[in-house]
């Protein structure tokens, strides 16, 4: 585990240098929210191999002092390690879903806020009641508090129930119904709005992607076509010289043809004889 974890930390940390340099902002760069995730999961490495952590069986032989500041880097080591699953973030980059849940996190930034909102005014409103209900009315001791009781209206609000805390009177049971269909009400009011806007996101990604996808294919078939218009241009640079040379030649022996025909014409107009006395 520790070579394949030393692997991909290695082509990470290439591959965000290489983004670093290339990019045109630095500051820009490193403000970017994957950049932030990759830098975080990449630093518990070199952390780990530059502090490490100390073997349990020697810690009788360090004085009190050494050793609870050793428990407190171990802990931070530890922790650090933990970040280590962010290397799943990395996904995002290469994942249509995390990008659109991502833009949409971000845009439905108002409407999580009137859940929060709303959530805690019905938290706030049902806890002390249903306290009063049980402790005050009943004498059961789950709702101890009126803190104690608001982790009993957050799980019943958001329909979690883990049951480890349950009205056993008439009025806590109509306090916790109530509750209840109060938290379906209030988590379906923001819902329908977040839901359009993860529509939405996925609609505007999707045809970016698209767009992106023929913007490639467009620009591989104009490299393509422009290689092979240079290659047709090449031999036909080549060839030329060979045509004009194969011209010349063909010129060079038409000229030599005509001249040995006017030789031949005027061999057969000169043609006298000569007498005995000159051979």
């Amino acid at each position: 585990m520790f070579i394949i974890e030393t692997v991909c930390v290695a082509w990470f940390s290439l591959e965000f240098i290489l983004r670093f340099i290339q990019a045109r902002s630095k500051l820009d760069f490193l403000r970017g929210p994957l950049n932030i995730i990759d830098a975080m999961a990449i630093l518990p490495y070199y952390v780990s191999l530059v502090v490490t952590e100390e073997d349990p069986s020697f810690e009788h032989e360090r004085p009190g002092g050494g050793k609870g500041y050793l428990d407190k880097l171990g802990l931070v080591l530890r922790i650090l390690r933990a970040l280590r699953i962010l290397y799943v973030m990395r996904l995002a980059r290469h994942s249509l879903g995390l990008q659109v849940l991502g833009l949409t996190v971000r845009r439905s930034t108002r409407e999580f806020g009137l859940l929060l909102l709303f959530l805690c005014v019905a938290v706030t409103l049902f806890s002390p009641l249903v306290h009063l209900a049980e402790s005050e009315l009943t004498g059961t001791h789950d709702f101890s508090s009126i803190p104690a009781s608001y982790w009993w209206a957050i799980i019943s609000m958001t329909t979690v129930g883990y049951g480890d805390m349950v009205p056993r009177s008439i009025p806590g049971q109509v306090v916790a119904l109530s509750s209840i269909l109060s938290g379906i009400l209030i988590m379906a009011f923001p819902a329908t709005s977040i839901f359009h806007m993860f529509s939405r996101s996925y609609q505007e990604l999707k045809m970016e992607h698209d767009r992106l996808f023929k913007e490639e294919c467009a620009d591989a078939a104009a490299a393509a076509a422009t290689g092979g218009m240079q290659e047709v241009g090449g031999e036909d640079e080549e060839e030329s010289p060979q045509s004009e040379h194969q011209d010349k030649t063909k010129e060079q022996s038409m000229e030599s043809l005509a001249l040995l025909g006017k030789g031949g014409e005027a061999a057969g107009t000169n043609n006298h004889s000569l007498p005995a006395a000159a051979f």
